[in-house]
């Protein structure tokens, strides 16, 4: 009861607080190029700092040094669209993190270069391809991006899908939820709201069509894929804090908890979108290609 209550109080919080977010989201979306960056950069560094105090309830010290550098120079990297720097920097952050360890020489030696290595892909990487999917259709580095273009349309279809699959999942949850969902990493999701969350994804993701290039199969295919890895997102982050014995990254959002609890499900949705939008609605179909080969190699062969 005291829970619910607890809920009950939290709920215009919550809202006022996702409310303003979005409207500094899109504000940011359609503007693009700088102010996405920068806003990518917050982001990224109060992600990162949430993720080394989660796990320094484990025992675990991850360098935030390397972490917040290695996610900055991914993103620069990103913006300026020097893709091709991409697999060098990956290189030199997974090498500094054992350099890091090997000069402090804290315990436990294999868990901190590791974890270093996790926090510079998961909340730095990942999150970069939100400027990825937005440069969809530029052919230049510009400081405002006002114009639309296909980018602009293609990440509004994925914010919008991943918030209404919190929105739905929370709201169905809250009047339905009876089975749990992953009751041992999350006790309070449950399968209805997941449903709720991913019916609300595609309804939404539907009436994309009338803003992007994307068919009415794409857009509900695009749905699906969107809404599960933001729910798989969701839970990957309730597991790490789950393991480290914590309830919310941090209290920075009121209702909401930190800011690894507010964007969790983007940090997976986005890149999963880049990559569905690139290999099987704008470009050659990656399936059909392999197909392709598949079929040729039974020709010559057979």
């Amino acid at each position: 009861m005291l829970e619910d209550d607890v809920a009950k109080k939290n709920k215009p919080k919550r809202v006022i607080t996702g409310v303003i977010i979005s409207i500094i989201s899109i504000v940011a979306i359609i503007i693009g190029s700088l102010p996405l960056f920068l806003s990518l950069l917050l982001i990224i560094t109060l992600c990162s700092k949430e993720f080394v105090k989660i796990l320094k309830y484990k025992g675990f010290h991850p360098s935030l040094t390397i972490i917040l550098f290695s996610a900055f120079v991914f993103a620069t990297l990103t913006f300026f669209h020097r893709f091709d720097l991409v697999p060098s920097m990956l290189t030199l952050t997974i090498m500094a993190s054992f350099l890091i360890v090997l000069f402090r020489g804290r315990q436990p030696y294999i868990v901190n270069v590791a974890t270093t290595i996790l926090g510079a892909l998961y909340c730095g990487w990942l999150p970069c391809h939100l400027l990825l999917i937005r440069q969809i259709g530029m052919n230049r580095v510009s400081a405002f991006q006002f114009s639309y273009s296909e980018g602009l349309g293609l990440l509004m279809f994925v914010f919008l899908a991943v918030a209404m699959t919190d929105i739905g999942a929370y709201y169905f949850g809250v009047r339905f939820g009876k089975h749990k969902l992953a009751e041992v990493i999350s006790p309070k999701k449950t399968v209805e709201g997941a449903i709720g969350g991913a019916l609300c994804a595609i309804i939404i993701s539907i009436l994309g069509i009338f803003y992007t290039k994307l068919s009415l199969c794409q857009a509900i295919i695009g749905g699906i894929i969107i809404t599960a890895s933001a729910q798989l997102g969701d839970l990957s982050e309730s597991l790490i804090k789950r393991d480290a014995g914590v309830k919310d990254s941090s209290d920075i959002l009121p209702g909401h908890g930190g800011m690894l609890d507010r964007f969790d499900g983007y940090i997976f949705a986005i890149p999963v979108a880049y990559y569905f939008f690139m290999h099987f609605t704008l470009g050659k179909n990656v399936f059909v290609e392999f197909l392709g080969y598949f079929k040729g190699a039974i020709n010559v062969y057979f």
